[in-house]
């Protein structure tokens, strides 16, 4: 176990396994789009926390589990929220990519 797992830091490398295994799942990267040009997670869709409120054009099934994951885990923690409030039930923010030890495309 890690020291950050100790103090419930979000481990976005094993919560990527479980959006793996999740059939029909969205992976949302919520930073700008500059960030997501730098380099984002295989299969993730960027739609920035500034224009959350567009999800709908791209997600219209509220019950889709949706992960998502920003820098850090703290605008994902927002989007997560903001998902939530608009009705989406089955929305799990992953955590920051800055912590992420897997592949990345640009």
């Amino acid at each position: 176990m890690k020291l950050f797992d100790i103090f419930g830091t979000l481990n976005i490398d094993k919560n990527l396994e479980e959006y793996n295994e999740t059939c029909g799942a969205v992976l949302l990267d919520v930073r700008t789009n500059e960030e997501y040009a730098e380099g984002h997670i295989p299969k993730s869709k960027n739609l920035p926390l500034q224009v959350i409120d567009k999800a709908g054009k791209f997600i219209d099934n509220k019950d889709v589990p949706i992960f998502v994951y920003c820098k850090s885990g703290s605008r994902s923690s927002m989007a997560q929220e903001a998902l939530k409030s608009m009705g989406y039930r089955n929305v799990k923010n992953l955590g920051g990519i800055s912590a992420y030890t897997g592949k990345v495309e640009y």
